[in-house]
Parts: C-alpha cells; structure tokens; sequence
C-alpha cells in the first residue's frame, strides 16, 4: 500500500467508529469515480463490480444524470421539502407511472417512507398489519430486510440480529425455496403451517420475501415457487410484500424482480438505484386497496429528497425501450458464461454459480475462499464483495450500464484472480471415477 494511502487510513482508523465494514475490505482512499471505474489517491484505477451494493445501477457519476442535476441546482431548485407538493417530485411520479407501472399494468400508491431502504420496509410491514388487523409476518430462512427493529426482526442473520440488543418478534421464518435442496417444495410446507390448527402458526397479516436473496447468498426462488407462494396469499388472506430494495431497479435483468415469475406483489419496496445517482431515496408501492394511512402516520424528514427525485426521473429514461432491457440480457449471459467457464475448470473446488441477471456469484465449499478471491480480485484492480450466512459466495454486481469491453477485461481480471487463488491455497483435487 501507498505510503499516502496508509496515512489517510490512519484517520479513518482513529476517528472513525468501529463499526466501519468496506474500508476493511477496500483498504485504500478513492478519490474519483466514473461509470464502473472508481480511483484511489494514488491513481490508481479500480473496476467496480460492487455498484454501491446495488445503489449504483447506472454507475458513477451518470453524466445524464448529473447534468439534470447541476441545471436544477444552479437553477436554485428546493432541495429539502419534507412531503411537499414540488415540480420535481410531479415530474418523478408523472415518469415512474408512464415508464414502469402503466407499461407493466401495474397500479400501485407510491409512497416516499424516508430515504432508505429499511425504512420502505418498515412501512410495508406496518400498513400491512394496519390493512389486516394482524401482527404476524412471514419471512424466510437467510433473508436481509434492513438494520432498523422491525425490518431486523424479518432478517435471518445472526450476527445482524445480534445487534439489536433484545428480542426480536412478530415473525415467522419459514424455509425459502431449496433450503432443504430442489427435491423439497418449501411452499407446501407452508400452506401446511397455515392451514393446520395445531401448528402454532397465527395467520400473518403478510408474507414478505425478496426473489433473490441477496445479502443471504444469491439464492434464487424459481418463478414456480413465487406463484406458488402468492397463491398461499391470496389462499389464507395475506398480503404479498416483496423487498426489492437490491433486486429491483434492473438488477435482475427486468424492472421488477418478479415480472417474470408473472406475479403482482400487494406492496413493493424499492430503494438503493432508484435514487438514480446513489442518491438516498426510498418508495414503497402500495395497491390502491391497502393504502389506509392516516395523514402523517408514518413520515420523516428526508422523505423529500428532490435531488433524488430529479435523478431518479433522468435514470427511468433508460426504460422508455426494450434495448436496454436486451442489453442487461446480453451482459447477463456474459457473466454467466465467464463463471461456468471457471467453475468447470476447476471442478475440485466443488462450487456452485448462483443469482441471476446482473448480480451472479460462486458459492465455495469452503467459505472463506470467497473472501480471499475477492482480496486478490481487489489487489489486482477489481472492487467485488461476498455474500451468505457464512461469506460463502463471491458476489459480482457491476452497474447496468458497464460496456463490454470494461465488464470483459473486470471478469478477466477475476479469472487471474482465481488463477491465483489456486496458487496461494492447498485444494486437494476431486478424484474422477
């Protein structure tokens, strides 16, 4: 490391609270950043395959953006209005129902909860309860909601749940789609819970999941098993909440996660890239029917963030054709191919390629391999993070909006980091019969 690198991480090392994470595994100062390459003071370049944990689909400095965004400050646009009628939030809402919903037939009350994602998801689990009169939520094994109370008490983590200093409750875990392997359908078992007196289960006001489970791992509900699951809903009365604060906004190759799997969610959280420029900015998406709050029931201060309301109607420019929805397709096999090409070369390493779309990974038998080949990827120029209960994947999340040529040379460099991988660890190879 730099000499000028490691004197300015003596700052954030005795000012900065401990509870700091990334600047641990990116140990370096960046400086710059532009589409998906971020440099450090040194100048040195680094290809992101990180995205801002997914607040980044349109990447660095989106020079589109960022023009709509310097003509509205010079032109001394309000930047604060907590929820306050403004030009910039008619225009991001007169966008997101021309642009996402109607397309999609789709018609939902968008409501702004606060800038973040834990708190779209608060907000989803109390007008759900609000909707129903019921307090039980129903959420699955090795989920990530959020950080606050309520959307921490709906997150598998152990370690994250350990930080909340007292019990956690009013939820329900229940397997997720190929807990138990693909022989087992998880959504059987519930409808089992549900319908049976005896199973100690109260009936939920919802059931709340994330279509690909991010945080917990990459692991990906068939489209079978969230139809089926929606079903159980609207079986039993429940309300249908899906958490697309990382899985939404293109990163699974549709606006939606769950376009595909053909189902209409009761309420929708987004956060993350749908502030456009890695500005905070949360909805929650609520059908017409369930939205009962009362005036102010649920607010907060920064809920009116027309910066990001300015940025977020720019980005959803990116939808307005099928090309770009063929382009994340086209880098999406990309990525899928990279990864099965390493993965069968070197089968003794016994891993499996998990996600979908344009967040994909490799889970290894031995879960800190995954953190070593994201250190090594790193020395070598390429910024990517683990996921899983154990930090057992290694996770590749690149902006949307990556060239061809940048996503081809970032995986390259991946390749040469496994390469070294194998070098630096003793992994004794699989006998072949």
């Amino acid at each position: 490391m730099n000499v000028q690198t490691q004197s300015s991480m003596k700052v954030f090392e005795k000012l900065e609270s401990e509870v700091r994470s990334y600047c641990r595994s990116f140990p370096t100062v960046f400086t710059k950043a532009s589409g998906a390459s971020i440099w450090d003071v040194n100048g040195r370049e680094y290809i992101d395959f990180f995205a801002g944990a997914g607040a980044l689909n349109y990447g660095h400095n989106n020079a589109l953006i960022r023009r709509r965004l310097v003509d509205y400050l010079l032109a001394d646009g309000v930047t604060h209005s907590l929820d306050m009628a403004t030009k910039a939030k008619e225009d991001f809402l007169t966008a997101f129902d021309n642009i996402v919903l109607k397309p999609r037939g789709l018609e939902y009350k968008i409501m702004f909860p606060g800038p973040t994602g834990t708190n779209a998801v608060e907000s989803a689990m109390k007008i759900a309860r609000k909707a129903t009169g019921r307090t039980n939520i129903v959420c699955f094994t090795n989920a990530f909601h959020g950080m606050s109370l309520g959307s921490l008490s709906a997150t598998g983590n152990k370690f994250k749940r350990g930080g909340a200093g007292i019990p956690l409750g009013n939820t329900t875990f229940v397997p997720y789609d190929g807990y138990f392997g693909e022989a087992i359908d998880t959504s059987a078992m519930l409808e089992k819970l549900l319908g049976d007196p005896g199973s100690g289960v109260e009936l939920p006001a919802a059931v709340m999941l994330e279509t690909v489970q991010g945080e917990g791992g990459l692991n990906a509900a068939s489209f079978g098993w969230l139809r089926r699951i929606e079903a159980l809903c609207r079986k039993f009365g429940m309300l249908l909440i899906v958490d697309d604060v990382q899985m939404g906004c293109g990163r699974t190759g549709t606006f939606f996660s769950f376009e595909e799997a053909g189902i209409r969610p009761d309420i929708v959280c987004l956060s993350k890239s749908i502030g456009g420029y890695g500005l905070p900015l949360a909805l929650t998406l609520i059908k017409p029917e369930h939205d009962l709050w009362a005036p102010g029931e649920h607010n907060g201060t920064f809920r009116g963030n027309n910066l990001a309301f300015v940025a977020a109607a720019e980005a959803l420019s990116y939808w307005r054709s099928e090309d770009f929805r063929m382009e994340l397709k086209e880098k999406s096999a990309v990525i899928r191919s990279a990864l099965e090409r390493l993965t069968k070369k070197h089968p003794e390493l016994r891993t499996r390629i998990k996600g979908r779309g344009m967040i994909q990974g490799i889970a290894f038998e031995r879960p800190e391999l995954a953190a070593k080949l994201c250190a090594i990827a790193f020395e070598k120029g390429v910024i990517m993070e683990t996921s899983g209960p154990r930090d057992e994947v290694a996770k590749l999340m690149p902006p949307l909006t990556i060239g061809a040529d940048q996503l081809a040379s970032g995986l390259a460099i991946v390749e040469a980091a496994w390469s070294e991988l194998l070098k630096r660890e003793t992994i004794p190879v699989k006998a072949t019969v």
